[in-house]
């Protein structure tokens, strides 16, 4: 997921996908502490998808 795509999105759709994304990583991490997780990077991948999430969501905070 790349930025510019989420920048068309509303801050409704924004933060549902983070609240999914944050789910996603749960779900991730727990299978990873079972030891059933075989790609651990997915969950930097998803950690990262729910940063550039978080930082659009601030930045049209800010603007108003």
């Amino acid at each position: 997921m790349k930025a510019t795509e989420l920048k068309d999105k509303s801050i409704a759709e924004l933060q549902s996908m983070l609240e999914n994304s944050r789910r996603d990583y749960f779900k991730l991490k727990m299978r990873h502490m079972t030891g059933q997780l075989e790609k651990v990077s997915d969950m930097v991948s998803l950690r990262k998808d729910i940063a550039r999430l978080k930082t659009v969501i601030r930045e049209r905070e800010l603007r108003g």
